[in-house]
Protein backbone atom coordinates (compact mmCIF):
# COMPACT_ATOMS: atom_id res chain seq x y z
CA UNK A 1 0.00 0.00 0.00
CA UNK A 2 1.20 3.55 -1.13
CA UNK A 3 0.95 5.80 2.47
CA UNK A 4 -0.67 9.29 1.29
CA UNK A 5 1.78 12.12 1.35
CA UNK A 6 0.42 15.42 1.64
CA UNK A 7 2.44 18.48 0.45
CA UNK A 8 2.32 21.59 2.52
CA UNK A 9 3.65 23.56 -0.45
CA UNK A 10 0.22 22.92 -2.08
CA UNK A 11 -2.46 24.09 0.15
CA UNK A 12 -1.22 28.23 -1.03
CA UNK A 13 -1.54 27.00 -4.97
CA UNK A 14 -3.79 26.12 -7.72
CA UNK A 15 -3.42 22.49 -6.30
CA UNK A 16 -5.42 23.42 -2.30
CA UNK A 17 -7.84 21.55 -3.48
CA UNK A 18 -6.80 18.50 -4.90
CA UNK A 19 -4.44 18.68 -1.45
CA UNK A 20 -7.72 18.99 0.55
CA UNK A 21 -9.05 16.01 -1.08
CA UNK A 22 -6.48 13.89 -0.26
CA UNK A 23 -5.94 14.94 3.17
CA UNK A 24 -9.73 14.22 3.78
CA UNK A 25 -9.44 10.35 2.44
CA UNK A 26 -5.75 9.68 4.68
CA UNK A 27 -8.30 11.02 7.32
CA UNK A 28 -10.93 8.98 6.55
CA UNK A 29 -9.70 6.10 5.18
CA UNK A 30 -6.39 5.11 6.80
CA UNK A 31 -5.78 7.74 10.07
CA UNK A 32 -2.55 8.40 8.67
CA UNK A 33 -0.38 9.62 6.13
CA UNK A 34 3.07 11.59 5.90
CA UNK A 35 3.52 15.41 5.45
CA UNK A 36 6.64 16.93 3.06
CA UNK A 37 7.34 20.80 2.98
CA UNK A 38 6.30 21.18 6.60
CA UNK A 39 8.77 24.07 6.74
CA UNK A 40 10.64 22.67 9.93
CA UNK A 41 14.11 23.07 9.00
CA UNK A 42 15.51 19.65 8.15
CA UNK A 43 18.66 20.47 9.96
CA UNK A 44 17.07 21.32 13.06
CA UNK A 45 15.21 17.78 12.99
CA UNK A 46 18.54 16.15 12.15
CA UNK A 47 20.00 17.84 14.84
CA UNK A 48 17.15 16.34 16.87
CA UNK A 49 17.63 12.86 16.45
CA UNK A 50 21.43 13.30 16.69
CA UNK A 51 21.24 14.25 20.00
CA UNK A 52 18.41 12.24 21.05
CA UNK A 53 20.90 9.32 19.84
CA UNK A 54 24.24 10.69 21.40
CA UNK A 55 21.72 10.85 24.59
CA UNK A 56 21.24 7.51 24.60
CA UNK A 57 24.45 6.28 24.34
CA UNK A 58 25.35 7.36 27.53
CA UNK A 59 24.91 6.33 31.07
CA UNK A 60 21.63 8.72 31.98
CA UNK A 61 22.24 7.97 35.72
CA UNK A 62 25.22 10.10 35.00
CA UNK A 63 23.79 12.89 33.92
CA UNK A 64 22.47 15.25 36.17
CA UNK A 65 21.18 17.72 33.78
CA UNK A 66 20.70 17.61 30.04
CA UNK A 67 23.19 19.96 28.28
CA UNK A 68 21.33 23.01 27.08
CA UNK A 69 22.03 22.59 23.79
CA UNK A 70 20.13 19.64 23.96
CA UNK A 71 16.81 21.38 25.52
CA UNK A 72 17.24 24.64 23.35
CA UNK A 73 17.28 22.58 20.39
CA UNK A 74 14.02 20.57 21.36
CA UNK A 75 12.37 23.36 22.43
CA UNK A 76 12.75 24.96 19.23
CA UNK A 77 11.82 22.05 17.45
CA UNK A 78 8.14 21.12 19.54
CA UNK A 79 7.26 24.83 19.63
CA UNK A 80 7.43 24.29 15.43
CA UNK A 81 5.78 21.13 15.71
CA UNK A 82 3.04 22.93 17.51
CA UNK A 83 2.33 25.39 14.92
CA UNK A 84 2.51 22.24 12.33
CA UNK A 85 -0.21 20.65 14.58
CA UNK A 86 -2.32 23.50 14.45
CA UNK A 87 -1.88 23.89 10.64
CA UNK A 88 -3.24 20.28 10.40
CA UNK A 89 -6.04 20.82 13.09
CA UNK A 90 -7.60 23.79 11.24
CA UNK A 91 -6.90 21.64 7.44
CA UNK A 92 -9.49 19.28 9.35
CA UNK A 93 -11.74 21.44 10.84
CA UNK A 94 -12.43 22.69 7.43
CA UNK A 95 -12.39 19.11 5.58
CA UNK A 96 -15.32 18.03 8.23
CA UNK A 97 -17.42 21.42 7.28
CA UNK A 98 -16.63 23.55 10.71
CA UNK A 99 -14.61 26.87 12.06
CA UNK A 100 -11.26 26.69 11.12
CA UNK A 101 -10.54 27.02 14.83
CA UNK A 102 -12.91 24.06 15.56
CA UNK A 103 -10.19 21.51 17.33
CA UNK A 104 -8.45 24.05 18.66
CA UNK A 105 -10.98 25.70 20.53
CA UNK A 106 -11.91 21.87 21.81
CA UNK A 107 -8.42 21.36 22.78
CA UNK A 108 -7.69 23.73 24.75
CA UNK A 109 -9.65 23.78 27.82
CA UNK A 110 -8.70 26.45 30.13
CA UNK A 111 -4.85 26.41 29.42
CA UNK A 112 -4.61 25.62 26.01
CA UNK A 113 -3.63 22.22 24.77
CA UNK A 114 -2.01 19.55 26.35
CA UNK A 115 1.79 18.98 24.41
CA UNK A 116 4.36 16.15 25.30
CA UNK A 117 6.93 14.23 23.26
CA UNK A 118 7.63 10.94 23.85
CA UNK A 119 11.31 9.34 22.88
CA UNK A 120 11.93 6.34 22.61
CA UNK A 121 15.00 4.05 20.86
CA UNK A 122 13.62 0.33 20.47
CA UNK A 123 17.37 -1.86 20.74
CA UNK A 124 18.22 -4.20 17.72
CA UNK A 125 16.82 -7.73 18.38
CA UNK A 126 18.68 -10.21 17.02
CA UNK A 127 15.20 -12.95 17.43
CA UNK A 128 12.79 -10.52 16.98
CA UNK A 129 10.21 -13.07 16.09
CA UNK A 130 10.29 -13.76 19.84
CA UNK A 131 9.30 -10.47 20.95
CA UNK A 132 6.84 -7.27 20.32
CA UNK A 133 8.35 -3.78 20.29
CA UNK A 134 4.99 -2.10 21.56
CA UNK A 135 1.51 -4.05 21.76
CA UNK A 136 -0.99 -2.77 19.55
CA UNK A 137 -3.16 0.18 20.42
CA UNK A 138 -5.29 3.56 19.52
CA UNK A 139 -3.34 6.86 20.81
CA UNK A 140 -5.84 8.32 23.03
CA UNK A 141 -4.91 11.78 21.95
CA UNK A 142 -5.76 13.83 19.16
CA UNK A 143 -3.09 14.44 16.39
CA UNK A 144 0.21 12.78 16.72
CA UNK A 145 3.79 13.77 15.04
CA UNK A 146 6.54 11.71 14.72
CA UNK A 147 9.71 12.12 13.61
CA UNK A 148 11.30 8.44 13.65
CA UNK A 149 14.07 6.72 12.12
CA UNK A 150 15.45 7.09 8.74
CA UNK A 151 16.85 3.80 8.30
CA UNK A 152 15.17 1.10 10.62
CA UNK A 153 11.69 0.15 10.14
CA UNK A 154 9.41 -1.71 12.85
CA UNK A 155 5.88 0.89 13.08
CA UNK A 156 3.04 -1.49 11.60
CA UNK A 157 -0.64 0.20 10.77
CA UNK A 158 -3.84 -1.75 10.52
CA UNK A 159 -5.76 -1.30 7.53
CA UNK A 160 -8.11 -3.16 5.74
CA UNK A 161 -7.60 -6.63 7.43
CA UNK A 162 -3.97 -6.46 7.50
CA UNK A 163 -0.54 -4.56 8.93
CA UNK A 164 1.00 -2.17 7.17
CA UNK A 165 4.34 -2.13 7.23
CA UNK A 166 5.30 1.79 7.75
CA UNK A 167 8.71 2.68 6.21
CA UNK A 168 11.54 4.68 7.67
CA UNK A 169 11.26 8.86 6.87
CA UNK A 170 13.09 10.17 4.13
CA UNK A 171 13.02 13.39 2.55
CA UNK A 172 12.14 15.57 6.01
CA UNK A 173 8.84 13.72 5.88
CA UNK A 174 7.04 13.82 9.26
CA UNK A 175 5.00 10.74 9.67
CA UNK A 176 1.28 11.98 11.22
CA UNK A 177 -1.30 9.85 12.76
CA UNK A 178 -5.00 10.37 14.22
CA UNK A 179 -6.67 9.60 17.96
CA UNK A 180 -9.17 8.54 19.44
CA UNK A 181 -10.14 12.43 20.45
CA UNK A 182 -10.65 13.49 16.71
CA UNK A 183 -12.07 10.18 16.57
CA UNK A 184 -14.68 11.52 18.97
CA UNK A 185 -14.94 15.09 17.50
CA UNK A 186 -15.91 14.30 14.07
CA UNK A 187 -18.39 11.88 15.26
CA UNK A 188 -16.49 8.97 14.00
CA UNK A 189 -15.71 9.86 10.65
CA UNK A 190 -12.04 10.21 10.78
CA UNK A 191 -11.24 7.01 13.08
CA UNK A 192 -8.14 6.29 15.40
CA UNK A 193 -6.10 3.68 13.75
CA UNK A 194 -4.48 0.55 15.83
CA UNK A 195 -0.93 0.65 15.50
CA UNK A 196 2.08 -1.54 17.04
CA UNK A 197 5.96 -1.84 16.41
CA UNK A 198 7.95 -4.77 15.83
CA UNK A 199 11.60 -5.66 16.50
CA UNK A 200 14.51 -5.33 14.46
CA UNK A 201 17.43 -7.54 13.93
CA UNK A 202 19.33 -5.04 11.66
CA UNK A 203 19.29 -2.34 13.84
CA UNK A 204 18.09 0.33 16.46
CA UNK A 205 15.28 2.34 15.56
CA UNK A 206 14.50 6.03 16.96
CA UNK A 207 11.33 7.29 17.88
CA UNK A 208 10.66 10.91 18.57
CA UNK A 209 6.68 11.36 19.02
CA UNK A 210 5.26 14.55 19.58
CA UNK A 211 1.27 14.59 21.03
CA UNK A 212 -0.80 17.68 20.33
CA UNK A 213 -3.35 16.40 23.22
CA UNK A 214 -6.51 18.18 24.83
CA UNK A 215 -6.09 20.18 28.26
CA UNK A 216 -6.83 17.87 30.80
CA UNK A 217 -9.86 19.94 31.91
CA UNK A 218 -11.06 20.18 28.13
CA UNK A 219 -14.64 19.11 27.40
CA UNK A 220 -14.62 16.58 24.34
CA UNK A 221 -17.81 15.87 22.22
CA UNK A 222 -18.74 15.70 18.23
CA UNK A 223 -18.98 18.38 17.21
CA UNK A 224 -22.71 19.59 16.86
CA UNK A 225 -22.60 20.10 13.21
CA UNK A 226 -21.77 16.54 12.58
CA UNK A 227 -24.28 14.68 14.25
CA UNK A 228 -26.97 13.24 12.93
CA UNK A 229 -30.58 13.81 14.21
CA UNK A 230 -32.16 12.51 17.40
CA UNK A 231 -34.92 10.99 18.94
CA UNK A 232 -37.51 12.21 16.89
CA UNK A 233 -40.89 10.48 15.69
CA UNK A 234 -41.02 8.80 12.12
CA UNK A 235 -44.17 10.88 11.43
CA UNK A 236 -42.53 14.36 12.12
CA UNK A 237 -39.65 13.40 9.91
CA UNK A 238 -42.72 12.35 6.62
CA UNK A 239 -44.48 15.58 7.74
CA UNK A 240 -41.14 17.23 6.54
CA UNK A 241 -40.37 15.04 3.95
CA UNK A 242 -43.49 15.19 2.00
CA UNK A 243 -42.39 18.66 0.97
CA UNK A 244 -38.74 18.40 1.02
CA UNK A 245 -38.44 14.88 -0.84
CA UNK A 246 -36.56 16.37 -4.23
CA UNK A 247 -34.44 18.74 -2.28
CA UNK A 248 -31.25 18.05 -0.62
CA UNK A 249 -31.26 15.75 2.70
CA UNK A 250 -28.68 18.17 4.24
CA UNK A 251 -30.85 20.85 5.12
CA UNK A 252 -33.42 18.18 5.86
CA UNK A 253 -31.52 16.53 8.62
CA UNK A 254 -30.42 19.66 10.40
CA UNK A 255 -34.47 20.95 10.54
CA UNK A 256 -35.17 17.64 12.53
CA UNK A 257 -31.94 18.62 14.92
CA UNK A 258 -33.90 22.03 15.64
CA UNK A 259 -36.93 19.94 15.80
CA UNK A 260 -34.69 17.53 18.43
CA UNK A 261 -33.69 20.79 20.13
CA UNK A 262 -37.10 22.25 21.45
CA UNK A 263 -37.38 24.80 18.38
CA UNK A 264 -40.70 24.79 17.11
CA UNK A 265 -42.08 24.19 13.32
CA UNK A 266 -40.12 22.82 10.67
CA UNK A 267 -37.42 24.38 8.99
CA UNK A 268 -36.79 24.07 5.05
Amino acid sequence: MEIPVIDFSEFNGENRSKMMGLLHEACEKWGFFQVENHGIDKELMEKVKQLVNSHYESNINEIPNLPQDFCKSMDEYITRLIKLAEKISELISENLGLEKDHIKDAFKGGRGPSVGTKVAKYPQCPQPELVRGLREHTDAGGIILLLQDDQVPGLEFFKDGEWVEIPPSKNNRIFINTGDQLEVLSNGRYKSALHRVMADKNGSRLSIATFYNPAGDAIISPAPKLLYPNSYSFQDYLKLYSTTKFMDKGPRFESMKKMANGHNGLYV
